[in-house]
């Protein structure tokens, strides 16, 4: 059975990512280019595709029943003896530290679960070979690092190839802490969640087998520069049943294309799709660091 390979993470948010990859840019970082700045979850992961959906569904789930992060970046430290990784501590309050660990491990499910090879110390990575006689001035210059960085949501990135050996990590599906808004409960629910990224199961629902007057696959609509992708799903008992599509940025955003499900057309879903892309697209404007 083929499989793919998965990892489960934060990403570090603009305008941090960027300055960290300064950071790893200076300490000589050999990941730069293949993966962003990130605190790791679950760590890369084998996953037959047969399970994917399960994977995803385990990954949406936990990151509805959590809540937004508050946590402190730096300042760098070192895993010597045990390996010449130089990464950003990570800090907060005892509640943000506890609800990281508890993310952690609910995530580390099956069929994401792995053997753990080491404790979990929750970390940036700012280099993860740096020679050794290195390590000491890089920490001593760069001691005064400290920044406060907010984290809404949880992303899965997958492994892919790019060229003939280079390999890089990309993410796939992102899911935000906090529930899905249910419409219509106590008659036929609908579970919509708004991410930035149309996940592997979106895709396929997209590209799957519609009836020959469908119009067929959502076009990969183009983001306007300083935008940001939307997409809305719909859900009925936990089954993919609508997508939404548009962007959001600059006090601007825009529906692209809606795609409803053959057999539950007529329920209003696309109204749905289209009220809640209106009212949510803006909360995914960059925010803030929390301070």
């Amino acid at each position: 059975m083929a499989r793919v390979r998965l990892g489960v993470a934060l990403l570090v948010p603009p305008p941090f990512d960027r300055e960290i990859d300064g950071l790893r840019r200076a300490c000589g970082d050999g990941a730069l280019l293949r993966v962003p700045p990130h605190l790791t979850l679950v760590p890369p992961v084998n996953v037959r595709v047969d399970a994917l959906p399960d994977a995803l569904r385990l990954v949406r789930e936990v990151a509805a029943g959590s809540r937004p992060l508050a946590l402190w970046l730096g300042p760098p430290e070192t895993f010597l003896p045990d390996n010449s990784t130089v990464y950003l501590g990570v800090g907060g309050s005892d509640d943000s530290i506890a609800a990281l660990h508890r993310l952690r491990e609910e995530a580390s499910r099956p069929p994401l679960q792995r053997p753990r090879a080491w404790p979990f110390v929750p970390h940036v990575t700012l280099a993860d070979d740096m020679a050794v006689d290195r390590i000491p001035k890089a920490l001593d210059a760069l001691a005064d690092y400290r920044v406060p960085v907010g984290f809404d949501r949880v992303y899965v990135l997958q492994e892919q190839r790019h060229g003939e050996s280079h390999r890089g990590w990309v993410p796939v599906a992102d899911y935000p802490f906090e529930p899905a808004a249910v419409i219509g409960r106590g008659g036929l629910p609908l579970e919509l969640t708004l991410s930035r990224l149309a996940d592997p199961e979106v895709r396929r629902f997209e590209t799957g087998d519609w009836p020959a007057d469908d119009p067929g696959p959502l076009a990969e609509a183009p983001t306007p520069e300083g935008t940001q992708p939307v997409v809305v799903t719909a859900r009925r008992r936990g089954e993919l049943v609508g997508v939404a599509r548009g962007w959001t940025g600059g006090g601007q955003q825009e529906l692209t294309a809606v795609r409803v499900a053959p057999e539950v057309r007529g329920q209003g879903i696309t109204r749905h799709l289209t009220s809640w892309f209106r009212l949510a697209a803006d909360r995914l404007e960059v925010s803030p660091p929390v301070r």
